[in-house]
């Protein structure tokens, strides 16, 4: 008998989703290069707008954590705006179903099902943006279930891409299906500093999309 459970009970770490998967993080150095090479530059309008976003997520910080809807107006509509995933040849779909079948010919088979509180661009890259409460710690704590999510792309046969943000922290990960399955994860980028990490964000943004047209 097939047993049905939502995604966001079977899955809360990294051991959950690897052992359900047969996942793994690969230490490949070369596997997850589109975060940090080849990126292209951006001009200084699009970074004096880079600088307007992290103004206003750091003034409505001031005043506590921040919902997932805010989080999305302030940071994450923009910086995909700024990055063209909202113009052709993107096609977006968001609170996405999926169902994965673990052990399909199993007579203890397993039905995972949930919704994607998520952007999804053309099946390859998957936005989940987040309340900055649930992720106080370290927004890596979101990543299991996103990868668990992104097991469900249609095409196995190509790689996909994934963004997630509660705004204090922005991590890109990068999963491959081809023989066993595989992961990695960029470096944490925040809004916090200065120096404004929002460019490196919109860049590998940009490459992404790139790749994903390209693909």
């Amino acid at each position: 008998m097939v047993q049905q459970r939502a995604i966001t009970d079977a899955i809360k770490t990294f051991a959950d989703v690897e052992n359900r998967f047969n996942l793994r993080r690969t230490e490949d150095e070369q596997f997850f290069t589109e975060w940090y090479e080849d990126l292209p530059e951006i001009s200084d309008v699009e970074k004096e707008s880079l600088d307007l976003i992290r103004r206003r997520y750091l003034y409505h910080l001031t005043d506590g954590n921040l919902t997932e809807g805010t989080v999305t107006l302030l940071m994450g509509s923009p910086l995909l705006e700024k990055a063209g995933f909202y113009d052709p040849p993107f096609k977006m779909r968001g609170e996405a179903s999926v169902e994965i079948v673990l052990d399909e010919d199993d007579e203890d088979a397993e039905t995972l099902r949930g919704r994607i509180d998520v952007l999804v661009v053309q099946n390859r890259f998957w936005v989940a943006l987040l309340e900055s409460k649930r992720t106080t710690i370290s927004v890596m704590s979101a990543l299991p279930q996103t990868l668990a999510y992104m097991m469900a792309n249609p095409n196995p046969e190509q790689a996909v891409f994934g963004m997630v943000t509660n705004g204090n922290g922005i991590i890109f990960v990068k999963l491959s299906r081809q023989g066993t399955p595989q992961y990695d994860v960029s470096d944490t980028f925040s809004p916090a500093p200065l120096r404004n990490r929002l460019y490196d964000v919109l860049r590998i943004l940009k490459h992404i999309g790139q790749v994903v047209t390209e693909g």
